[in-house]
């Protein structure tokens, strides 16, 4: 073999190990590629346990389904926590505890989709005051639930009214406030062991006065038109943040070994909006805006599943509709600032005559406490304005629609054979002012009875404070 062969040899040689080196080392890159970064989505699960129950009958009662029916002399049958049946003539087995509810009514518990109990609880100071962290106009990383007080005395008194199941939401000082949090209304010792199982998170928004005045003085926005900017750059960093992720699993996926973006917890947030997994409820007052505020929904392609107080909703009830926007409303306040000043008592009838979904919500501690009336108030107006609604149509602002905007209306919400037995039985028509809760049950356990004083929940705070003698 002449020279030039041994030097084309010894090339191909070392041009051979080089590839073999080479080769080795990707391998060796691949197989001590870094473990794949992924997100908890629920960091704090439910804790929650049903309170213990018995299988129960309940005859001779006026049933209001909440999604439309009406049943007069009607049983109830519910066992292991949910209903098993509900009509004029049921079949049970024997040895089943049977309630004569002659003259009184059953209806699906009341779901208040506005709520501040825990987060603005009672006393009412300012170490207690945890709903609005008035920092800057979007922050989407703070969750309700980390503010919610379970010693709240409004729990309690919520479900004396029929209240089983409630959203506690941030306040209204913020674009973006953080996420709400739906709680069972069974009170305890810590939030986790109120929550809701499997309810989805919720983002509070909030447009008009609200964050104009706070921000105002503070850098902005101070206008409407600036509040819009906010959310729409808000929402575009959210598409900038979710491709980040998405080029990091596909580089992961192609074996890349890439370092993970930042986690972010103001964009993760609304991150999950745009993936539909977290609800938008948003306070807004006036149509005009309620409309442009679809106008952004459909440019970033996210949902808008309430509007929140939503006092002018009656103007553009058709647009509502149209786009699937439930309107959270009062029976009648009005006027106590500019924007509510165009609110009318038959905002929440009209509403609903048109198709749309209509809820009637308290955002107050006393009004969580007598929502039936708050509904009864909207039936009544609609009737004298000639809109004659039926009450089994109009306890549907009250379980139904407040179920559905939340997307618990698989689990609760209605009296349908294998839905959660949330139910109330009352003294009366509930419609009436005189009307009671007297026996609230949540997943079938009885959590309050009218006639049961000792049964009653009472918050650690309240025991102690006042002793024998000392009431005046």
């Amino acid at each position: 073999m002449n020279n030039t062969h041994k030097r084309l040899s010894i090339i191909m040689l070392c041009c051979c190990a080089f590839w073999l080196t080479a080769c080795s080392e990707d391998k060796a890159a691949k197989t001590e590629q870094a473990a794949k970064v992924s997100i908890d989505k629920n960091p704090f699960p439910s804790r929650y346990t049903p309170l213990a129950g018995e299988p129960t009958l309940i005859t001779n009662v006026t049933i209001l389904d909440g999604i439309g029916n009406k049943i007069d002399k009607g049983m109830v049958y519910f066992a292991d926590g949910k209903i098993v049946e509900i009509g004029e003539t049921l079949s049970v087995p024997d040895g089943v505890l049977t309630i004569d509810g002659q003259g009184k009514w059953v209806t699906p518990g009341i779901i208040d989709v506005h709520s501040h109990l825990g987060v603005y609880p009672n006393p009412s100071t300012h170490s207690h005051s945890d709903g609005n962290e008035i920092v800057k106009p979007v922050t989407a990383n703070v969750w309700a639930e980390h503010s919610v007080w379970p010693q709240d005395p409004g729990f309690g008194r919520a479900l004396a009214g029929g209240v089983t199941s409630l959203q506690i939401l941030p306040g209204s000082a913020n674009l973006f406030g953080g996420r709400s949090v739906v709680l069972k209304n069974v009170p305890h010792r810590t939030m986790q062991e109120m929550k809701f199982p499997d309810a989805p998170y919720g983002l509070k928004m909030a447009c008009g006065e609200n964050p104009k005045r706070v921000y105002g003085k503070r850098g902005g926005p101070s206008t409407r038109m600036g509040n819009v900017a906010g959310y729409r750059q808000a929402w575009s960093d959210a598409q900038d943040y979710m491709r980040k992720w998405d080029q990091y699993e596909a580089d992961y996926e192609a074996g890349k070994n890439p370092k993970a973006p930042k986690r972010d917890l103001n964009l993760e947030t609304l991150a999950g909006v745009l993936d539909g997994d977290i609800r938008v409820h948003m306070h807004c007052y006036r149509a005009d805006e309620m409309a442009v505020m679809m106008d952004v929904m459909k440019e970033f392609n996210y949902q808008i599943y309430s509007f929140q107080h939503a006092v002018e909703a009656y103007k553009i009830s058709d647009i509502l509709a149209e786009n699937n926007v439930c309107s959270a409303m009062w029976a009648d306040w009005w006027g106590f600032k500019m924007e509510a000043y165009d609110g009318i008592r038959e905002n929440v009838p009209m509403v609903h005559n048109t198709g749309a979904c209509a809820i009637v919500h308290s955002d107050s501690d006393l009004g969580i406490q007598r929502l039936n009336q708050e509904a009864a108030k909207a039936w009544a107006d609609g009737r004298r304005a000639g809109i004659d609604i039926p009450q089994q149509d109009a306890w549907i602002w009250l379980s139904a629609n407040p179920a559905k905007s939340l997307g618990i209306f698989d689990k609760t919400g209605s009296l349908e054979s294998g839905k959660n037995a949330d139910l109330v039985m009352w003294t009366a028509n509930p419609f009436s002012t005189y009307a009671r809760a007297e026996k609230v049950y949540i997943d079938g356990g009885l959590a309050y009875d009218l006639n049961d004083p000792q049964s009653w929940p009472v918050a650690d705070f309240e025991l102690g404070q006042v002793g024998e003698g000392d009431s005046k």
